[in-house]
Order: structure tokens, then sequence, then C-alpha cells
């Protein structure tokens, strides 16, 4: 019986793509994560460009180097192989990269004033997660290709779409936060800047401020960072502070909270502890604080993705200060009239101010930005239904 060529042919063909099929794909990986890299490092480029022209609209040679140095500037953490007093060590080395930061900015910016310049520290902090994404993939796209290693490709392309992401909304996030306009985590500086009202504010630690209110028959003590620039404020110091000079029997924060997927946007949940994110530092201090005056701790949150935490305020976030309020309400029935309560609006208090007299402009801000978000997103969508049309099209002609 004569043999079938074909059975030989194949088997010389599963014999070649044993070897040579790793090799394949390999190729094909790479390829895909070097136009990754490419399109991380252009968004790391344009982030510089998107802070250099906040700084100047003809930036000097001497600029962009500041900018360059800044955006590859690192911090060490402290030894923490004894845990006690680690605390203290995780806040000198937080204040030094601040004050490192903050004259680096001063220098190439003499003439700008302070709430520009936050703005600008703001918008070199998101160029400088760009950078470091594309840095950190790049590294390990090097490393596949002089090892060859398809394991370690196969996992960085399986984490490239939420890496992607994450630079994308950094990226986008830098010029909100550069050009000082409110971003989702604005939300408990804006709830604050309401219950501050036509109060007066005064600064009480750096970067951070106070103002007295009545409200439903109990004094608050309203706390935000200092806006509308860009700023996080220094909420620890800020309530050992307070403490000192009244008798405080609640603290509320207010903050964003990232939701989980299937989660509605601009969701409101309530709970115990600080909402507080970071390093923990300032959360510990006031733990320890409320500690030892026995200060009750409640939290308000409205939920949001990463990505809409430091891009452009959603209409979902902004609509959701109603059932804030009304969570304040319900906190503050377990007070009596008369006490005194401490409402902390942590976050980002990109483009909000300081007091109910501002926030006209800031929401009209958020309503603007919105609109300009909702009309790019239906953009998008018409463009992939055009793609596919075209794609389905294609197919039916050749069929």
């Amino acid at each position: 019986m004569a043999e079938d060529p074909f059975s030989g042919l194949f088997l010389v063909f599963w014999i070649v793509m044993i070897f040579f099929y790793p090799r394949m794909a390999l190729m094909q990986i790479v390829w895909k994560l070097e136009e990754s890299v490419k399109n991380l490092e252009d968004m790391s480029r344009n982030s510089k460009k998107i802070v250099l022209r906040q700084i100047s609209e003809k930036p000097t040679e001497k600029m962009k180097s500041a900018v360059d140095r800044m955006v590859e500037f690192f911090a060490v953490e402290p030894v923490s192989l004894d845990p006690y007093g680690i605390i203290p060590k995780l806040e000198h080395i937080v204040n030094a990269e601040e004050d490192k930061m903050k004259y680096s900015i001063e220098q190439i910016t003499p003439g700008m004033n302070g709430e520009k310049r936050a703005n600008v520290l703001m918008g070199v902090a998101g160029a400088m997660a760009v950078n470091q994404i594309a840095k950190i993939v790049k590294h390990f796209l090097v490393m596949i290709k002089k090892t060859k290693n398809i394991q370690l490709a196969m996992v960085l392309q399986m984490q490239l779409p939420m890496i992607e992401r994450v630079a994308k909304a950094m990226y986008r996030g830098t010029e909100y936060l550069a050009t000082g306009q409110p971003v989702g985590d604005s939300v408990g500086p804006l709830v604050a800047a309401k219950l501050i009202g036509s109060g007066n504010a005064k600064l009480i630690e750096q970067d951070t401020i106070t103002a007295a209110a009545s409200y439903n028959g109990r004094k608050l003590i309203v706390m935000k960072a200092l806006g509308p620039g860009g700023r996080l404020g220094k909420f620890g110091r800020a309530v050992e502070a307070v403490l000192r000079k009244h008798r405080i029997t609640r603290i509320i924060t207010i903050d964003a909270a990232a939701k989980l997927e299937g989660e509605k946007t601009g969701s409101v949940a309530e709970g115990v502890g600080v909402a507080m994110g970071g390093i923990g530092v300032e959360r510990a201090q006031i733990e320890n604080v409320s500690i030892r005056n026995r200060i009750p701790l409640d939290n308000i949150v409205v939920k949001m993705s990463q990505e809409e935490a430091i891009t452009a305020m959603p209409m979902a976030v902004k609509n959701s200060i109603p059932a804030v309020t009304e969570a304040i309400d319900r906190l503050l029935e377990l007070t009596r009239k008369g006490d005194r309560i401490l409402v902390i609006g942590v976050g980002n208090t990109s483009g909000v101010g300081n007091s109910s007299k501002d926030l006209k402009k800031t929401l009209g801000v958020i309503e603007k930005n919105a609109r300009k978000e909702e009309a790019e997103k239906r953009k998008r969508r018409e463009e992939n239904k055009k793609f596919l049309k075209r794609l389905l099209g294609a197919t039916e002609e050749e069929d």
C-alpha cells in the first residue's frame, strides 16, 4: 500500500512548528510590546510638554532640563525592619520630597503666583507617573528581547491592557491637574467648600485651612486643603492643632473611593474610620489622636473609578453632593445640639475654592468638562461603529 505523501509533509510541518512557533509567537508579542512602549513614551514626552506650557509659552532649555529632573525625581523609603517610629520617618521623607519639588518649581517660575505653582506641581506628579510606567514597561521589553523569555512576554502582554488604561488616565489627568480643573478626587473639598459657605477660612497648617460653620444646631469646624490650586493638605497635623484648641465630639471624613466594576459612579457609602488615601502617615496621625481623645471616626465616600478620580469630575459625582449632605445629616443625629464636629473634605482641591462664593464657577467648569468628555465618548463610539461596518462589509465582499 502506497504511503500518503501528505502525512509525511504534515509530520515535517509539525516538527518545524514545534521548534519555530515559540519564536514566531515571541516575535509577534515583542512587536506589540514595542508599539505600546512607543505610545507610552509619547505620552510621557507630551505630559512634560503640558507642564512646560503652564510654566511658559516659550520654555527655555533650563526649564526643560528642570522638568526632566523633576520627572526623574524619587524618594527612598525609610528602613522599616523595626516598625516602631516608622510614621515619623515616612512623614519626614514625604515632607522633604515636597519641599524639594516646590523649591525646584520656584526656581523656574519666579513670577508665578502660589495657586498656579500648586497646579504645576500636581502636573509634574502626573508626568512622573506616566514616565515611570513607560520606563518599567520598556525595562521588561528589553529584558524579554535579551533573554527570549516567552513566558515573561506573555505575562506582560496579559497585563498590558490594564497598564495602558492607567497610563492613559494619568496622561489625561496631567492636563486637568496642571491647568487647575476639578477632578473626581475633588469631591471632598467641594462638599467642604459648600459647608463653609460664606465663612472666613484660616490657614491652620501647611496648605490646610479650617472654617467655623453652624449646621443643624451643631458647630462644625470644616477642614480642607487650601484652594483653588491643586493641593492635598496636611490633615494629620491640622487635626492635632484643632484638638488642642477645641473639644471635638466626632470626626467625619469625606473622600472619593475606588468603586468596584459594576458599581455606579457617584454612589455614596457610609462607614467608620478615616477615609483617606496616600501612604498612611496622616491617617495614622488622625487615628492616634482620636484614640487618645476617644473621638468616634465616621466617613462618607463617593465611589468612582481610578480614571475618574484623576480626570474631569463626572456629572454623576457632582450630582452626588445632595446624597453626601443627607449622609452628614444622619451622622449628626448621633450627636447633640451644641456639639462641635470636625468635618474634613479629603482629596485634591484642584479647581475648588475655599468657600461657597467660588462654587458657581467651579460647578460651571465641571459641567463644561463633563459635556466635553461625553462628546469624546460619543465620537469614539461612532468611530468604532464605522470601523465594524467597514470590517463586516469587507468580510461580506470576500464571501
